[in-house]
């Protein structure tokens, strides 16, 4: 049986020079890596006692949603502001180059519900830390965090010191 790095395509210069992309979708492609990929993810919440899954926009929803499913857990999806029809909380965090905002419906997290975070990939860690304090601001507690790729030349788990994160590869460069 093959590695889940294994499945992941490594393509270099991309977006710019001296950077290795981890393209996901070469995970997604395969029935056995994305098999693998949610499995694994899967395991790394084994005694994990948590109420709902959240997951980022977009590719949270990938990784999140089947965990959820095969967990019998509610799925939560964290989106780009202006997405959601409902009344909404949202926090903006800072990008390389200006600023983006998340938000989740109000009513998505109760009061202490306890909440996994999926994601695809941690770099920087400002999506997912935005993620965790809209959570918070309703009531809810992160109790693990979740991805199936770390980028940890990012340092991005600096930013979220204060949690339980796991990932499944970790790439030591950028």
């Amino acid at each position: 049986m093959k590695r889940i790095e294994e499945y992941v395509r490594s393509i270099p210069d991309f977006p710019e020079e001296g950077i290795i992309f981890r393209d996901v979708t070469s995970v997604l492609q395969d029935a056995d890596g994305l098999k693998l990929a949610i499995d694994s993810m899967i395991a790394l919440l084994d005694g994990v006692d948590f109420d709902v899954i959240v997951g980022t926009e977009s590719r949270g929803f990938i990784f999140g949603v089947p965990i959820a499913y095969a967990l019998g857990k509610p799925f939560v999806p964290a989106r780009k502001k202006g997405k959601l029809p409902c009344e909404t909380v949202s926090v903006k965090y800072d990008l390389e180059y200006g600023s983006a905002e998340v938000e989740m419906h109000k009513d998505a997290i109760l009061p202490g519900q306890k909440v996994v975070l999926v994601d695809d990939l941690i770099a920087t860690g400002g999506t997912i830390e935005a993620c965790a304090k809209m959570i918070e601001i309703l009531g809810g507690e992160v109790v693990k965090i979740v991805f199936l790729m770390e980028l940890a030349g990012l340092k991005g788990r600096e930013k979220l010191q204060k949690y339980d994160v796991a990932s499944v590869i970790t790439y030591e460069g950028k």
